[in-house]
């Protein structure tokens, strides 16, 4: 829960001083900028945020997903505002503090099932928001690291 929390920080540090172009930087035609990273994130708290919700508030609940390279497409994520997206983000997680700060062992057990029929508790989808942000993390970095070989 500690470091669902320091997401928002997670990101902000992940991305300080980088400029505009490095952001922008795409390292194949079907890869993710550091931008577009940004915005899928948030997008994906959007959903996670609601999902989570769902389970605390509702008995089983269905579950949904989405295509995550459609959305980057269909919403044109190039065109969207990063810090906009970044303020959203911190405010969705802020948003669910208190419902962590008073979670009970039962809560975190309650569970929701996807239309394929995988179960995942609050707890899990909670885990799943933690290495969701590590992994788009490792991804900024790949992205800079690509950026940095194609200026030497």
């Amino acid at each position: 829960m500690e470091e669902y929390g320091r997401g928002h920080k997670m990101l902000i540090e992940a991305i300080e001083g980088i400029s505009e172009e490095v952001l922008r930087f795409k390292p194949a035609p079907d890869h993710w900028s550091i931008h577009q990273i940004i915005i899928h994130v948030t997008d994906s708290e959007i959903l996670s945020t609601h999902r989570m919700r769902k389970v605390l508030a509702e008995n089983e609940p269905l579950l949904y997903s989405f295509d995550q390279d459609q959305w980057v497409d269909e919403l044109r994520y190039d065109v969207l505002d990063r810090e906009q997206h970044l303020q959203l983000f911190e405010s969705l997680r802020l948003s669910m503090q208190p419902i962590l700060d008073h979670l009970t062992e039962e809560q975190a057990e309650r569970g929701g099932v996807y239309p394929d029929g995988l179960r995942f508790t609050f707890k899990q989808l909670l885990e799943y928001r933690v290495q969701h942000i590590r992994g788009h993390l490792a991804q900024i970095e790949r992205v800079r690291d690509a950026y940095r070989a194609t200026q030497s």
